[in-house]
Parts: structure tokens; sequence; C-alpha cells
């Protein structure tokens, strides 16, 4: 049996991560609106270091990648893709547009209260939403196609560079600079969905 390109190992692992983290936010915002009292400062600071994470990690290392080295990759192998693979590229755009305004609109929860958590929550509905289901065409659509049409030279290429990839949420040890934000987001997901020997 051939074994698996590492391109295709990071890339699902990584959305089985952040696939975890989406899923948690709105089960964060249930247990909120659950509780008699308003949310608390640490409430706050956990829904701002998964936010950061999105940020940090998925937009800034993830996303990159699919765009500038697998997608075109793809482009030139399989060219009747090319107009999902351009909407999957807008998708990464404005994500990065997408994280910042969230990130925003939680500030404005938090600093004004009350009158702003129905804006931000349905702002966070609309996102995760998006997100899950641009990863899901990833996975029936693209990854599938790319095990069929691109080459070992192609696989070479991409195993090289999403080796790289350290997100600590699949099982890599945190960088020291981020291990205080990895432990945030740890606590606050389900700890069966994530790797245990990340930063232990």
């Amino acid at each position: 049996m051939i074994s698996k390109p590492l391109t295709i190992k990071v890339i699902q692992d990584e959305h089985g991560a952040l696939s975890a983290m989406l899923h948690s936010v709105p089960l964060l915002l249930a247990k909120w609106r659950g509780r008699a009292a308003p949310p608390e400062a640490a409430d706050f600071a956990v829904l701002r270091a998964m936010l950061f994470y999105v940020d940090e990690f998925p937009e800034k290392l993830h996303h990159p990648k699919e765009t500038e080295l697998l997608f075109p990759k793809l482009r030139a192998r399989a060219p009747e893709i090319r107009d999902l693979l351009d909407k999957l590229d807008e998708d990464h755009l404005r994500g990065e547009r997408a994280i910042r305004d969230l990130e925003r609109a939680l500030l404005a929860f938090e600093m004004m209260g009350e009158p702003r958590r129905a804006v931000f929550e349905q702002m966070t509905e609309r996102y995760v939403h998006a997100y899950l289901h641009h990863m899901q065409t990833e996975e029936r659509e693209i990854l599938p196609l790319a095990l069929k049409v691109l080459k070992p030279d192609d696989w070479s290429d991409l195993d090289e560079a999403f080796a790289a990839n350290r997100d600590p949420l699949t099982g890599h040890t945190p960088d020291e600079q981020y291990r205080a934000l990895f432990e945030k987001v740890r606590a606050a997901l389900p700890a069966p969905v994530l790797p245990q020997q990340a930063g232990s």
C-alpha cells in the first residue's frame, strides 16, 4: 500500500485540530448563556486566545501554503477545477479579514457588555459555518484529486514545505513564545480531541 503523502497528513491533522476548536467556540458561548452571571475576564481571555490562535496559525501558516504551493500545482495538473480553486483562494482572503472582524467584535462584547453579545454570537456562527464548509470542500474534493493527479516531484516539493508546519494543536511541542497561548487554547478544548504529547 502506498503511504499517504506527508502534505495530506499535515493538512488533515491541522483541519482536525481547527475543526475541534471551531466546534468548541459555540459550545462556550452556549455555556455562557446558561449562566446567571455575565462572562468574566477569564472567559474572554480564553476566547481571545482561541481567535488569536486561528489568526496566528491557520491564517498565516496553513492557508498561504495551500494557496501558494498546493493550488498552483493542481491548477497545472487539473485545469478543470480552476474555478473551485479560485473560490477557495477567495475564502482564504476573506478569512484574514473575517478573523480580525471577529476579534474586534469580541472586544466590543467584552468592553460594552450585553448590547454587543448578539452581534458577536451571530458573527461567530457565520464564521464557524463558513470555515467548516471550506475545510469539508478541501477534504472531499481537493485532497482526493491531488492524490490522483500530482506527481512524485510535486509531492516532494510540497512535503518539504508542509513538514515545516509546527502547529502545537496537531501534536508538536509549542515554541516557547507560544506556550502560554497553546495552554489556554488546549484547556478550553475537549481533551480527547487533541494530541496528548503536545507541550507535555
